[in-house]
C-alpha cells in the first residue's frame, strides 16, 4: 500500500505589524533623505491647476496661490524663513505655468524650463499661522527665458511682504515658439520693466565675468 504524504505547510504570513512598520520606515526614509513635502506639493499643485481650475487664456494675467505660515516654516526669530519664500514662489510658479498652458506647451514641443536666476526682496516678516497669497504673473520673455514675478501678500492687511523675481530658461525650444504654440500666432513680447532690465543686465555681466574667470569663450552660454 502506498503511503499518503502530507503536503508541507506553507510558511505563516508575517505579522501585520511588520507591514505597518515597513510602510512607516519607508515614509521616514522618504522625508529624511528626500525633500518629501516639496516632492508632493509641486505635482499636486500642477494637477490641481490642470484638473480643478479653469484655464487662464491671458498669459499676462495674475494668478493667486493661497498659503499659511506653518511651524515648519519658522526660523529662530519665529517668522517665516527666507528660504521658504523661494519654495512657496516655486510651487506657485509651477501652478501658474500649468494653468496658463505653458507647461503643456513645453511638453508638446519636447522642451522644458529650468530656473536660471531669482532675486528676492523681503519687506516685512510673515508670522506663525499668518495667511498669505502668492500672486504670480508673467512679466515677459526674450529669446531665451520667461520672466516672472511673485508677490507675497498678507491677507491680514494686504501688505506686500516680499517680492521674488525669477528667470525661467527654456531648453529645447524658445519662449517665442512656446507662446506661438499657445496663441496659434506670433506674439510680440511686452516691454520688460526698467528695473527688471537692469537685473537682466546684471545677470549677463555676472555670467561674462564668471566665464572669463573660468577661461571660457564668450560663445559659451550659461545653461
Amino acid at each position: 500500500m502506498s503511503r499518503l504524504r502530507l503536503a508541507p505547510r506553507p510558511p505563516p504570513p508575517p505579522p501585520p505589524h511588520l507591514g505597518v512598520s515597513a510602510v512607516l520606515a519607508l515614509a521616514l526614509a522618504y522625508f529624511a533623505l528626500l525633500d518629501g513635502w516639496y516632492l508632493v506639493r509641486v505635482p499636486c499643485a500642477v494637477l490641481r491647476a490642470r484638473l480643478l481650475q479653469p484655464r487662464v487664456r491671458d498669459l499676462l494675467a495674475e494668478q493667486s496661490y493661497a498659503g499659511r505660515v506653518l511651524p515648519s516654516d519658522l526660523d529662530l526669530l519665529l517668522h517665516m524663513n527666507n528660504a521658504r519664500y523661494l519654495r512657496e514662489a516655486d510651487v506657485a510658479r509651477a501652478a501658474h505655468l500649468a494653468r496658463c498652458g505653458v507647461l503643456g506647451a513645453l511638453r508638446s514641443l519636447g522642451a522644458r524650463a529650468v530656473l536660471a536666476a531669482s532675486c528676492a526682496r523681503y519687506r516685512r516678516s510673515l508670522r506663525l499661522l499668518e495667511p498669505f497669497e502668492v500672486r504670480t504673473r508673467l512679466l515677459g520673455w526674450d529669446d531665451r527665458a520667461f520672466y516672472l514675478e511673485a508677490r507675497f501678500i498678507s491677507l491680514r492687511d494686504g501688505f506686500v511682504c516680499a517680492l521674488v523675481r525669477s528667470r525661467q530658461h527654456v531648453l529645447g525650444t524658445s519662449p517665442e515658439r512656446v507662446v506661438q504654440h499657445l496663441c496659434k500666432r506670433r506674439v510680440e513680447p511686452p516691454e520688460l520693466p526698467e528695473d527688471l532690465q537692469h537685473w537682466i543686465a546684471y545677470n549677463e555681466a555676472s555670467s561674462q565675468l564668471l566665464r572669463a574667470e573660468s577661461g571660457l569663450s564668450d560663445v559659451v552660454k550659461d545653461e
